[in-house]
C-alpha cells in the first residue's frame, strides 16, 4: 500500500523552485539572479568543479546593503522550507517503518525487548511501576526564529502533510500548491528579526503551544498503543501513569531579572485557564457519544451514587440537566462535571478540589460503560481522556522555580540580620546548626511579609517564597512544587531554600512537605564534592523528615552545559558519567531514591543528542525508573511541532526507560571493566589539560571575539535573559554556556563538541594503551559509544574551510596563535574517531548526511556574507539587521543554535 504520494527531493526542488519564482516577484530579475549565481557557484565548489570560492566572494563584494538583505533573507527563506520538507521525510519514515512494524525501538520493540528477556508479569509490573519520564521545557534562549514566523511555517507543514497523505484530483493539489505559494510570499514579506526581546510571558506562551496543540493530544495515543501491545504479551499487567510534564517558562529566575512573581502568576493562571477550557471541549465531545437511553441500560449503583452527589451539590444546574437530558445518564452527569470545570476559577462554590476528583468521575463511567459491554467506546473516548486528566492534571505542566544559591543566601542573611542573628559570620557548619534549628522550631523566625531594612535582591528572594505560599493554595500543590537551586556548593545552599518554604507555610515537618528541593551541581567541586554535600543533608534531623514527607525521593540535577564549558567535551561527560554512579553510590548508603534531572541542551556539547540513545547510556546504578531532563530552544520545535514527530520521541524515550530499568532490575550494578575505567581517567586528564591550556592561553578571549559572532549573538532579541552573567569584561567563566556555543556553531568550529577529545585519547595510546581496547570499549560500553557518536556529529558538522574565513578577522598574530592549532585538533578528533569507530563517515546515519551534503553550499554562501559584514569597520542600518539576519539563517541551516 502506498502511503504517500512524494518524496524529499520533490519537495525540495519544488519548495526550491518556488521561492525562487516569489524571489524574482517580490524583488527584481536581478536579484533572482544574483541569488542564483551565488547558489550554483557553492554547489560547484563543493562538486569540486570549482577551485575556490573567488566568485562567490566577489558577488557579495559588489551587493549594495539592499542587495545583501535580499541574499540573506533568500537563504534564510530557504533553510526554513527545505527543514520542512526534511521534517516531511522523517514522518514518512516513521510511518512506513511503523507499517512495516520495523520500528526497533519503538512500542512493540519495547515489550518485544521484555519478553526477550524472559521477563515475567510481575517484573513487567514492576518496571513500569517504577517508570516516570518529566520532559521539562525550559525558555532558554536557542530559538531563533519568531514566533509569527513558526506559525507560517507550521501552515506550510499542514499544507505538504496535504499534498503527500491524501488522494487529490488535479484541481484540488493545484488549489493546495497555491495556498503553498501564499504562504512562502507572505513568509517572505514578514520580518525574520525580532524587533524586540521577547519577554517571559512570551517564551511561557511559546512552550504552552507545544503542550497545548501537539502534545495534550499525542498522549493519549502513546498509552492507547502501549496498552494494546502489553495486553498481547502481558494481559494482566495494568498501564500506570509514565509521563508527566513540566516547564521552566514563567518560573526559572536564574540570571532573569525579568521573571517576576506577576509573570509566574500569569503563567499559572493561563495554563489552568488552557488545560480546563480542553477538559470542557473533551467533555462535550463526549456528550456527543454517550446519548446511551438510561432505560435500556443499568449504569450501575457507583454511578448513580456518583450522579446523585452532583445533582446535590449543583441542584439548579441538575433541574436544568434532566429537563434538556430526560432518561440520558451519561449526558446529565457530563453536563454537571462540565459546570463542576467551570467553577474552578468561579467564585461559586462545588467546582473540583483538584484532578483527581474529576479522574474519578470519569472512572466511574469508563466502568459504567464497561458492564453495559461498551468496551470500545470506553477505550475509545474514555481512556484517551483519562490519560489525559492523569498527566496534565488541572495546571498542564507543572513549573519549577529556580534561583542562584547567592541570591537565596543573600537573602537568609539579611532577613535572620534583622532578627539579630548573624548568618554570614558563621562557618559552614554553623549555617547548617542555625538553619536546621528554625526549620524544627513550631514558630517563624523571619516575618517575610515585613521583613524589614533588606536589600532589592533579598527582598526579591523573600516575597517569592511569600508567594509560593499563595500559589500552592490557589492552584494546588503540584502546579510549583519544585525548587532548583543554581551553582550549589554546600549542604547549607539547600537547607536555605527549606529554611525560607518553611517560613512561607510551604512545609510543615513532620507532616507535610511541599517542595522537592533540587541541588543543580554543576562545577567539578559540587560534583566531587557530592558525598559531602548530599551525605550532610541526609544525616540531617530536619531533611530526614523532608524525605520521609516526599516518599523518600531526593531530586539531584546535573548541569552538562557548565560542566563542558568549564572542562571540555570528553572530561565533562566523563565526570559526569562518575558522579552519576557516586551519586547512586550515596542514595544507596542512605537507602534514599534518586531521580535524576538531566540539565541537558540541544547542541552535542551541552548534553544532546538523541535521547534515547542518552537514557540507554546511563549507568545502571543511576537508572531508578524515574528520570527528568529538560528540553530547550529549537530542539523543542525539532521534537514536538509536528504530532507524529512528537508521539515518536515520546515512544522512544518509553521504549528507552523501560529496557534501562528492567536492566537495572537484572544487573543493579554496571560492569565496567578496570581497564576502561582507567583508559577513560587517562583520556580525560589529558584531555582536561588540552583544553584548560586553550581557554587560560593569552589572546583566546580575545580571538573568540573577533572569530565568532558572540558580539552579534549577544544583541540578538533571542530570549529575556542576558547573554552573559556580568557587565565587566569578557571571561568565558562569565559567559553564558548557550552563545558559548552559538558561537562557535555560526563560525562553523563547533570545537565544544570534540576539543580536545584527539589529545584526550591519543595520551591513552602514547601511554601504552592500545586501538583494540578502544574498540571494544565502543562496541560493548554505551556510554563509550555514545560519547564518541555525539562527538562525530560535532566533527561531522564543523568545516574548517569555512572556519578559516571567521579566523581571517582576528589579530594576525591571535591567527597565527589559535588557528593552526584548533585545526590539528580537529584532524586528530576525526582520525582517531574513525580509527575506533571503524566507519568510513563521521555519521553513522545515512539520512543525517544527506541532510548534511544537501544543506552545506546553501550555508556557504551566508556564512561568507556573514563574514563580510563582521569585517567592516562601519555598518549600515540595514547592514547591522542583515547581520543579524545571516545568525538566523545559518542557524536554521544548520539545525542549531546553542
Amino acid at each position: 500500500m502506498e502511503l504517500h504520494t512524494r518524496d524529499v527531493r520533490q519537495d525540495v526542488r519544488e519548495l526550491g523552485a518556488l521561492l525562487g519564482d516569489v524571489l524574482e516577484e517580490q524583488t527584481s530579475t536581478a536579484s533572482f539572479e544574483t541569488v542564483e549565481d551565488l547558489r550554483t557557484a557553492a554547489i560547484d565548489y563543493r562538486k569540486g568543479e570549482l577551485d575556490s570560492r573567488e566568485s562567490l566572494q566577489r558577488t557579495l563584494e559588489t551587493l549594495d546593503p539592499e542587495g545583501e538583505s535580499v541574499v540573506a533573507r533568500a537563504f534564510t527563506t530557504y533553510f526554513e522550507l527545505i527543514n520542512l520538507a526534511e521534517e516531511r521525510e522523517r514522518v514518512r519514515a516513521i510511518r512506513e517503518s511503523s507499517q512495516e512494524g520495523s520500528l526497533n525501538d519503538g512500542l512493540l520493540a519495547t515489550v518485544e525487548a521484555l519478553a526477550e528477556g524472559d521477563a515475567d508479569s510481575e517484573t513487567v509490573q514492576r518496571v513500569l511501576n517504577d517508570v516516570l519520564i518529566e520532559p521539562t521545557f525550559t525558555a532558554h534562549p536557542t530559538e531563533a526564529r519568531r514566533k509569527t514566523v513558526k506559525a507560517k511555517l507550521r501552515s506550510i507543514a499542514h499544507d505538504l502533510e496535504e499534498l503527500d497523505e491524501r488522494r487529490l484530483t488535479d484541481q484540488e493539489r493545484e488549489q493546495e500548491w497555491r495556498r503553498v505559494d501564499a504562504e512562502v510570499t507572505s513568509l517572505w514579506q514578514t520580518s525574520q528579526v525580532r524587533q524586540r526581546r521577547p519577554e517571559p510571558q512570551d517564551e511561557a506562551r511559546n512552550v504552552q503551544w507545544y503542550l497545548e496543540n501537539i502534545l495534550f493530544d499525542v498522549v493519549g495515543e502513546v498509552y492507547a498503543e502501549f496498552e494494546d501491545v502489553i495486553a498481547d504479551e502481558y494481559p494482566d499487567v495494568e498501564v500506570p501513569k509514565l509521563f508527566e510534564f513540566r516547564s521552566w517558562a514563567g518560573s526559572d529566575r536564574d540570571g532573569n531579572p525579568f521573571v517576576t512573581p506577576e509573570v509566574t502568576t500569569d503563567t499559572l493562571e493561563r495554563q489552568r485557564a488552557v488545560v480546563l477550557e480542553k477538559y470542557q471541549t473533551a467533555l462535550k465531545r463526549l456528550s456527543g457519544v454517550l446519548s446511551q437511553d438510561g432505560d435500556r441500560i443499568d449504569t450501575g449503583v457507583e454511578f448513580q451514587r456518583s450522579l446523585a452527589a452532583d445533582r446535590e451539590r449543583l441542584p439548579g444546574v441538575a433541574v436544568e440537566t434532566e429537563e434538556r437530558y430526560p432518561d440520558e445518564p451519561y449526558r446529565q452527569k457530563l453536563k454537571l462535571m462540565r459546570e463542576r470545570l467551570r467553577r474552578i476559577e468561579d467564585v461559586r462554590p462545588n467546582g473540583y478540589a483538584d484532578h483527581h476528583e474529576l479522574l474519578e468521575d470519569l472512572e466511574v463511567i469508563d466502568q459504567s460503560l464497561r458492564n453495559n459491554g461498551a468496551e470500545v467506546v470506553a477505550d475509545e473516548y474514555l481512556r484517551p481522556l483519562m490519560r489525559q486528566v492523569d498527566t496534565f492534571g488541572f495546571t498542564l505542566a507543572s513549573l519549577d522555580l529556580r534561583d542562584h544559591q547567592e541570591n537565596h543566601t543573600e537573602a537568609v542573611h539579611e532577613a535572620l540580620a534583622s532578627e539579630g542573628l548573624d548568618y554570614r559570620g558563621r562557618d559552614e557548619e554553623g549555617r547548617v546548626e542555625i538553619l536546621t534549628d528554625a526549620i524544627l522550631q513550631s514558630e517563624n523566625t523571619i516575618d517575610l511579609d515585613e521583613p524589614g531594612d533588606v536589600s532589592d535582591t533579598a527582598r526579591r528572594v523573600l516575597r517569592r517564597f511569600q508567594k509560593l505560599g499563595e500559589w500552592q493554595r490557589e492552584f494546588g500543590v503540584g502546579a510549583i512544587d519544585t525548587y532548583a537551586i543554581s551553582m550549589t556548593e554546600e549542604p547549607s545552599h539547600v537547607l536555605e531554600v527549606l529554611f525560607l518554604a518553611d517560613q512561607a507555610g510551604v512545609i510543615s515537618l513532620p507532616d507535610h512537605c511541599g517542595l522537592d528541593i533540587v541541588p543543580l551541581l554543576e562545577t567539578e567541586s559540587a560534583l566531587n564534592g557530592a558525598r559531602r554535600i548530599m551525605g550532610t543533608l541526609f544525616e540531617n534531623p530536619a531533611y530526614e523528615q523532608v524525605l520521609a514527607a516526599r516518599n523518600n525521593v531526593q531530586e539531584i540535577m546535573l548541569g552538562y552545559s557548565d560542566s563542558n564549558k568549564e572542562n571540555g567535551f570528553l572530561a565533562a561527560n566523563w565526570d559526569l558519567y562518575k558522579n552519576q554512579r557516586r551519586l547512586a553510590d550515596i542514595c544507596e548508603d542512605f537507602d534514599v531514591k534518586m531521580r535524576l534531572f538531566h540539565g541537558r541542551g540541544g547542541s552535542i556539547s551541552r548534553g544532546g543528542g538523541p535521547m534515547n540513545e542518552a537514557m540507554l547510556a546511563l549507568p545502571n546504578e543511576t537508572v531508578t525508573g524515574q528520570i527528568k531532563f529538560t528540553e530547550q530552544g529549537e530542539a523543542i520545535a525539532e521534537k514536538y511541532a509536528n504530532p507524529r514527530i512528537a508521539e515518536r520521541n515520546l515512544e522512544q524515550m518509553l521504549n528507552a526507560q523501560v529496557r534501562s530499568r528492567f536492566e537495572a532490575i537484572r544487573e543493579p550494578e554496571e560492569d565496567v571493566p578496570d581497564e576502561w575505567i582507567d583508559a577513560m581517567d587517562t583520556m580525560a586528564a589529558a584531555a582536561r589539560r588540552e583544553y584548560y591550556d586553550l581557554l587560560e592561553s593569552d589572546g583566546f578571549v580575545s580571538y573568540f571575539e573577533q572569530a565568532t559572532p558572540i558580539t552579534v549573538i549577544e544583541e540578538l532579541n533571542l530570549g529575556s535573559r542576558p547573554a552573559s552573567r556580568s557587565d565587566a569584561e569578557r571571561t568565558v567563566e562569565d559567559l553564558r554556556a548557550i552563545p558559548w556555543v552559538f558561537s562557535w556553531t555560526q563560525s562553523r568550529c563547533i570545537l565544544p563538541g570534540w576539543y580536545a577529545l584527539g589529545t584526550g585519547m591519543q595520551a591513552y595510546l602514547d601511554e601504552g594503551g592500545d586501538v583494540a581496547t578502544l574498540r571494544e570499549m565502543y562496541d560493548e560500553w554505551p556510554f563509550f559509544r555514545t560519547t564518541l557518536d555525539n562527538a562525530s556529529q560535532a566533527l561531522a558538522r564543523t568545516d574548517f574551510d569555512i572556519a578559516r574565513e571567521y579566523a581571517d578577522l582576528a589579530e594576525p598574530s591571535l591567527r597565527e596563535s589559535f588557528f593552526p592549532r584548533l585545526e590539528s585538533e580537529y584532524d586528530r578528533a576525526r582520525d582517531i574517531v574513525l580509527d575506533v569507530s571503524g566507519r568510513d563517515s563521521l555519521l553513522k546515519r545515512q539520512w543525517l548526511e544527506e541532510s548534511l551534503s544537501r544543506r552545506n553550499p546553501y550555508v556557504d554562501p551566508l556564512n561568507l556574507l556573514q563574514t563580510h559584514l563582521m569585517a567592516q569597520a562601519h555598518r549600515t542600518e540595514v547592514e547591522e539587521q542583515t547581520l543579524r539576519l545571516t545568525v538566523k539563517g545559518i542557524a536554521a541551516g544548520m539545525k542549531n543554535t546553542g
